[in-house]
């Protein structure tokens, strides 16, 4: 069965055999507690993380899922094949109470570069199956997508599911997964589709029902069901635009707010056990695929300094130029250097939240940037780009700007002969902002203040790539409308960025191909 058969079998529930149920007098949960779906994530050569949370009512008002005030067991399987005729590992893990009834199974011992397919039973109820896999040991090609920014209110999420369709073997998922906004909160252009749960999120109750909201969505499940996941967090998972331990509205209490929307986070995604470290969440890391590249995951909220200037898009703020300012943290920036020192695999991609590349916004003399981006922290983002001058083939992929870029990165962005040193690939938003639309004359006076930016396109969508030893290929994919649904997905740009061989002493990416 090819990627696409399972999805189609596994979303329909052909993959669910009566005979592996339970029998009906044994189901004391009044209804199915796979509401929620199931997902997996951060990939190793002989494992990943499994995920799934019970919730027989995902939406009742206590944020527990109407599930009862006790653990409950909840087996799990995992095959070699998609009918689980050869069940390789199995087990039971215990739901808490106390986490949601959310259940995290971490693998290893399994072969490496292979698909699996997994399924939990629970009270006498069967999950959906999933498919997943382990990262080769070598030069093994990768297709993966990259997402971000899903905000339930202003669209269906038809991107998710033609994501899902293109069948990838790695998700990257760059922050905004869910946004904490009551209803209404911020409108899009296209209006309102669907409708927040009540509310601003600012307690562990409104984190996990807004969670469940969002998990609830099919197609979003679906996009789940094919392939691993990479997590990681932007600033609505918590609070727009918060720096650190400080809020962007002066909510009191924000370390414990934080807090609390980092554990419903944890209880949400398929993460490993060791990233919930008390009031910290842990989501910058590395994925290695094979050795052919290397994931380097950021943190661009959690240990930077506090936005310049008032924060918002603003002209003449001299103390975003300052040379102490942080975006990453001390500790995550040797951990980011050592690691790009050390790496010995022929791709390097960082995945992060927030543009890198300068963007004026201003259109003729002077200059706006975004104080919320690496604009704002523009010394650290020199010394980072220094960096990548010597890392073997440097890609960086940014979600955020709920608009499809894509940038050359330069230690000067405004001398016209600074070498490129990396490509930026923005992916746009899944849902956010609507619709979207193709202002081609707003985008022709974007792209003479930037001349490093050479394609923008404010549709919604997501990028599909394909790496190889040789070459990065990357499909720039929109969909034309998600206030109803059903709509189509297009490649509306394709790159096609060479490897190059002694990157570090050259200091110059590769020259793209654009078709």
């Amino acid at each position: 069965m090819d990627r696409r058969a399972f999805l189609t079998a596994a979303t329909a529930g052909l993959l669910l055999p009566q005979t592996a149920t339970t029998p009906a007098a044994a189901r004391t949960l009044r209804s199915d507690p796979f509401t929620l779906g199931v997902a997996s994530g951060d990939p190793s050569a002989d494992g990943f993380v499994l995920w799934t949370r019970l919730a027989v009512d995902p939406l009742g008002g206590d944020g527990l899922g109407g599930m009862p005030a006790r653990d409950i067991d909840v087996d799990w399987q995992v095959s070699a094949d998609e009918r689980f005729s050869k069940i390789l590992r199995s087990g039971t893990a215990t739901a808490r109470a106390r986490d949601a009834h959310s259940v995290h199974v971490e693998l290893d011992g399994l072969e490496p570069g292979r698909d699996y397919f997994y399924r939990f039973r629970s009270e006498g109820r069967l999950s959906q199956a999933g498919r997943t896999r382990t990262t080769p040991t070598g030069e093994t090609p990768l297709t993966f997508a990259v997402a971000a920014c899903a905000h339930y209110e202003h669209g269906y999420y038809t991107a998710y599911r033609r994501l899902a369709e293109q069948e990838p073997e790695l998700v990257v998922f760059l922050g905004d997964y869910m946004y904490e906004y009551g209803p209404s909160g911020y409108t899009a252009l296209a209006g309102r589709v669907r409708t927040h749960t009540p509310g601003k999120c600012e307690t562990l109750a409104d984190y996990r029902l807004r969670h469940a909201q969002y998990k609830s969505d099919h197609d979003l499940q679906a996009a789940h069901l094919v392939a691993p996941w990479l997590m990681s967090f932007d600033d609505h998972e918590i609070e727009n635009n918060w720096a650190g331990s400080v809020s962007s509205t002066g909510a009191p209490d924000f370390t414990k707010r934080r807090a609390q929307a980092f554990r419903a986070y944890y209880e949400n995604m398929p993460l490993r056990r060791a990233s919930l470290q008390g009031a910290v969440l842990r989501v910058n890391r590395r994925i290695s695929w094979g050795t052919l590249a290397r994931f380097h995951l950021l943190d661009t909220r959690q240990f930077r300094d506090d936005q310049a200037c008032l924060d918002g898009v603003r002209a003449g703020c001299d103390d975003r130029l300052a040379s102490g300012r942080t975006l990453l943290g001390a500790d995550q920036w040797r951990w980011l250097e050592s690691g790009l020192r050390g790496s010995d695999t022929r791709w390097n991609l960082l995945g992060q939240q927030i543009m890198m590349a300068q963007r004026d916004y201003k259109v003729g003399p002077g200059r706006e940037v975004n104080l919320d981006s690496w604009d704002g922290y523009a010394a650290e983002r020199t010394r980072l780009l220094g960096s990548l001058a010597g890392t073997s083939n440097p890609v960086v992929l940014t979600g955020d700007a709920h608009m499809h870029h894509l940038a050359e990165l330069k230690t000067d962005f405004d001398d016209p002969d600074s070498p490129v040193v990396a490509r930026e690939l923005v992916a746009s938003s899944i849902a956010s902002d609507g619709d979207g639309y193709r202002d081609r004359t707003w985008i022709a006076e974007a792209l003479q203040e930037n001349p490093h930016i050479s394609f923008i396109d404010q549709r919604r969508g997501y990028l599909m790539a394909r790496l190889t030893r040789d070459e990065l290929s990357v499909d720039f994919r929109t969909l034309d409308y998600i206030s109803r649904r059903g709509a189509p997905a297009k490649t509306t740009h394709r790159l096609t960025l060479p490897a190059t061989t002694g990157a570090a002493a050259a200091g110059q990416a590769g020259a793209p191909r654009v078709g």
